[in-house]
């Protein structure tokens, strides 16, 4: 750990994961996203031993969810997107998936929330906007976070480039995090390396230093 004008740098993934300053962060792990990526299951695994690691090393643990509006009461950035995604061509036709009371909207069954554990839903890709998120990391004290779960490409990539701006060291897991399009998931992860604000490992070794 380098310590320097009364500030405590950390430059090792070893130095980064300590309980009091890193959280863990688990990104859209819903029916209706787990179940559009091919190795659904698999990704669901991975996240399931990171939150068992989390859990017993003391980190604490947030859920985050996408939430779509009713197309009654959702804005015109939040309609353009529905058009987009659901590849069709009038507001009339949309199907929105993700409301809150629907089944595609519920975190899959395995790993699911504890009651010590948050929930925090948006309607943004990156889990900062629109949500408490921030307000309460800086609250606890914490300025790093290993994140997970789906999808890469979409809103992992987001999450990640905003919590960078605002100070945050985010822990990419990269074999925990799911894609709809591997190859644009694959772009996301080179460009992220590339920029170099955040650092990347596997589920293996979180789980490992999450133990200690």
């Amino acid at each position: 750990m380098q310590q320097k004008f009364g500030l405590n740098v950390p430059r090792t993934l070893e130095e980064i994961c300590d309980p009091t300053r890193m959280a863990l962060l688990v990104y859209d792990m819903q029916i209706g996203v787990v179940s559009q990526i091919r190795n659904g299951a698999e990704i669901t695994s991975r996240v399931l031993r990171l939150l068992q690691a989390a859990r017993e090393g003391g980190f604490r643990v947030y859920f985050n969810r996408y939430m779509t509006l009713p197309t009654e009461v959702a804005g015109m950035s939040q309609l353009r997107m529905a058009m987009d995604w659901q590849h069709v061509d009038s507001i009339d036709k949309i199907q929105p998936r993700f409301l809150r009371d629907s089944p595609e909207f519920q975190i899959v069954a395995e790993p699911s929330p504890l009651r010590s554990e948050a929930v925090f839903d948006r309607i943004a890709m990156s889990a900062f906007e629109g949500t408490p998120l921030n307000m309460v990391l800086r609250d606890c004290g914490i300025n790093a976070f290993v994140i997970a779960g789906v999808a890469t490409e979409v809103g992992i990539e987001p999450t990640v480039r905003h919590a960078a701006d605002l100070g945050y060291i985010p822990v990419i897991a990269t074999d925990a995090c799911g894609a709809g399009n591997e190859a644009a998931a694959q772009r996301s992860l080179d460009s992220l390396r590339f920029a170099g604000s955040s650092l990347m490992t596997d589920t293996d070794t979180i789980c490992e230093i999450f133990r200690r």
